[in-house]
């Protein structure tokens, strides 16, 4: 048989066949700037294998913010790191959640073979770790990184190199974009509504969330209902309601509708304090209105950070709590101590999820119980573009992805 030395996208090697070179979409640190310019496609090695690892034939690949940043440079530049870490590779390759069939398997890989349609988690560690070894939770390891972020070699390539703990049966339901875009945003969400004892979703808890159109919002409003709480979402723009709504929210509250936003004033500035507490007041009286009764969140799912921590402090239960994944408006976190210890209210931070928690929201998407969201796909010629329009805040509710090697079918133009 004779081995082409690279392949078209969409051009699909004989099964377990692997090229020497690839088509990728690169960030290289002259290019760093806003994603129309940060992302170019070019050619480079397929990755070699460790004999712990699968490589991946990528169909499809989720579109999240951290590839904004990546392309960005900042807040840090991940090319420059790794660098310093001895990673000779001069260019990042991004993609942080995907699907794709195994094309070649390690040696110590035993329950994965090449064929199996997979879909791609989001963390790598190791698994020799010494806190792992002692039983920490590998999320929480020292040398967890994010695949495709921190670590180079994402799911924006026709190949890549994962660990075989990163790999979960694709549901069979989800077309290949489906089955790539749910993960980032699924398993961290379960994590946050699920994972933090006594601080769980119960039935009947109300639950508020903040960014509900969102790719986290979206999943968790499902999830909070699947477990038989009562979701209140908080979106941008009345035009996100009804989606909202038809995923599950008990009610919806708009949040352009109030102007309290931002830093915490200093509690001595009477006045600038005085006039936020109206506004979180006022908040809180459109929570009990959307819920149909006074009563407060047990549980605050929160990602936006700066502009809107104080007010999930204040806003939650007493022994209730606020989950964060994130800072998404910026990383600042103001709390009033005082709603903090003389409520008994906790602040707790949540990053993505263990492979249990991602096999639990695999379950959960393969039965149809929760959607992926999927609202645009494009083309991979295109991932410059996608990362544009959700950079400028102008795509869709729900997830987005990127297709690879994946049929062109079902494709939306993207917004212009």
């Amino acid at each position: 048989m004779t081995t082409k030395s690279i392949y078209e996208i969409g051009e699909i090697p004989p099964l377990g066949v692997v090229p020497e070179r690839m088509h990728a979409a690169l960030i290289r640190q002259e290019r760093f700037g806003p994603p129309s310019k940060a992302f170019a496609l070019e050619e480079v090695p397929v990755p070699r294998l460790k004999d712990t690892q699968v490589l991946v034939h990528m169909m499809a690949c989720g579109v999240n913010y951290n590839n904004i940043w990546a392309g960005m440079g900042r807040p840090i530049d991940v090319i420059a790191i790794r660098k310093k870490r001895g990673e000779p590779e001069d260019y990042h390759i991004g993609g942080s959640e995907g699907s794709g069939v195994v094309w070649a398997v390690g040696s110590r890989v035993h329950g994965l073979k090449v064929g199996d349609p997979v879909v791609i988690s989001s963390c790598h560690w190791d698994e020799s770790a010494p806190d792992i070894r002692i039983g920490a939770d590998p999320i929480t390891s020292s040398t967890t990184s994010v695949w495709g972020y921190e670590d180079n070699g994402g799911g924006f390539a026709q190949f890549s190199a994962v660990e075989e703990y990163m790999c979960f049966p694709k549901p069979a339901r989800l077309s290949w974009e489906e089955a790539s875009c749910y993960m980032v945003s699924g398993a961290t969400a379960y994590r946050q509504l699920t994972h933090w004892h006594p601080n769980v979703v119960r039935p009947g808890d109300p639950v508020l969330i903040w960014g509900g159109a969102g790719g986290l919002g979206s999943l968790a409003i499902q999830i909070a209902r699947e477990r038989g709480g009562i979701p209140i979402a908080v979106v941008s723009d009345a035009s996100k309601v009804e989606f909202c709504k038809r995923l599950g929210a008990k009610g919806v509250i708009n949040r352009s509708d109030f102007d309290h936003w931002g830093r915490l004033p200093d509690f001595d500035d009477t006045a600038a304090y005085g006039k936020w507490l109206t506004g979180v007041r006022a908040f809180g009286k459109k929570f009990w209105e959307v819920l149909g009764e006074r009563r407060s969140p047990r549980i605050v799912f929160e990602h936006s950070g700066q502009a809107t921590l104080p007010t999930s402090m204040f806003m939650c239960d007493n022994a209730g709590m606020v989950v964060i994944c994130g800072g998404t408006s910026g990383y600042n976190g103001d709390v009033d101590l005082r709603f903090l210890w003389m409520r008994s209210k906790r602040l707790q931070g949540s990053h993505f999820a263990s492979t249990g928690e991602c096999l639990e929201i695999t379950r959960l998407v393969a039965a149809g119980r929760v959607d992926p969201c999927l609202s645009l796909s494009a083309e991979f010629r295109d991932i410059a573009q996608i990362h544009q329009v959700m950079f400028e805040n102008r795509h869709p509710p729900g997830n987005m992805a990127v297709l690879v090697n994946a049929p062109r079918a079902g494709l939306r133009d993207l917004p212009t």
